[in-house]
Order: C-alpha cells, then structure tokens, then sequence
C-alpha cells in the first residue's frame, strides 16, 4: 500500500526532463527530428552570437557571358559544343547508323542495315546473299551519297556481308566439323 500512495503523489525532487541527461536515445522525449531542429537553432544562434558572416553561396559551372543573355535553342547550343569539343566526325559517324533509311532510301534499307562504322569502313548486312551481291555492285553509288550527305570522309569504304546462320553453339563444349551445311539465305 505504501507503494500506491507513493506513486499518486508528484516527486518534487525530479529533474526537469528538458534539462536532465537522458538514460539512452530510445527514452529522450527529443528525438528523431525535433532534436536536429533543435540543434540547429542553436547552431545558427552561435554563429550569429560570434558574428559570423553569412554563409556563402558558391555558383555551379562556369559564369554566363554577356552575350547570353538571351534564351538559346536547345538545337543550336548542342550543335556549337559539338563542334567546339571536335566531335563533328563521331557525330557524323553516328548518324550514319541511325539515319541509314533517310541516306540510302527505304528500298535499300529494307533489304539491309547499317551494322557498324569503323576507322571509315562501313558494315552492312544484307538479308540475303542475292541483296548482299546487288548492295557489292552499288556500293560507288552509296559511297558517293554518303559522301554528299554527310562529308567526304565521314565513310571512305563499304564492307557488305550476307546474312549470318543461326548460331549452333550451345552449352560449353564444342565439335568442329562443317557444321549443318546449309547456305541460309
């Protein structure tokens, strides 16, 4: 009974829970966020107690000339970096891999795609040996309008090769021999 009666009356010897230390992080009644925001008040409040300038604030990048003070195209910004940066060729060789329709026409591209440019040397796979003979013979016409379109030495050669097989290779271990002997196109 006396410890009923010893926990209805209020302990004036307690400490102040904001003062007192806490016993561990789980029973600090200050915890999680209110405790950073607390802390950083009075952070801010010291720095400012010894006179501490403002804080500064750093740029990112490069200042902006006063010639740009005008909006700029997305378009034309892109292409003045890669013509200051000296890509021109690797762009020009990219768009031949992406842009082989518009270059060579639908007919064409139909039958074949641009596979890899390397060091000039252009790839192409053809879907079938018939195409892949027809693309052998025109391959100065398509030399000659790659070179107008998109500079004389963006592709200097044409490599065209037939279709590729199916792979028989399966699992880790290999038989040499001829293979399946067929033609596949």
């Amino acid at each position: 009974m006396a410890e009923d009666q010893a926990g209805d009356e209020p302990d004036d010897t307690a400490e102040d829970p904001a003062t007192a230390p806490a016993a561990s992080p789980a029973a600090d009644p200050r915890a999680g966020a209110d405790l950073v925001r607390q802390s950083l008040a009075r952070a801010k409040a010291a720095r400012r107690a010894r006179g501490a300038a403002e804080p500064r604030r750093y740029r990112r990048g490069p200042a902006v000339p006063a010639e740009h003070d005008e909006p700029v195209a997305f378009g034309a910004s892109l292409k003045d970096l890669v013509e200051e940066r000296g890509w021109s060729g690797q762009a020009a060789a990219a768009s031949v891999l992406t842009n082989w329709e518009a270059l060579v026409g639908a007919e064409i591209a139909s039958h074949c795609s641009a596979v890899r440019l390397t060091g000039g040397e252009l790839l192409v796979e053809a879907e079938s040996t018939a195409w892949a003979t027809q693309l052998r013979l025109l391959s100065r016409q398509i030399l000659e309008t790659l070179a107008r379109q998109l500079g004389p030495r963006t592709v200097t050669r044409l490599s065209v090769r037939g279709p590729s097989g199916p792979s028989w290779r399966h699992g880790r271990f290999r038989v040499l021999g001829p293979g399946p002997r067929d033609t596949y196109g």
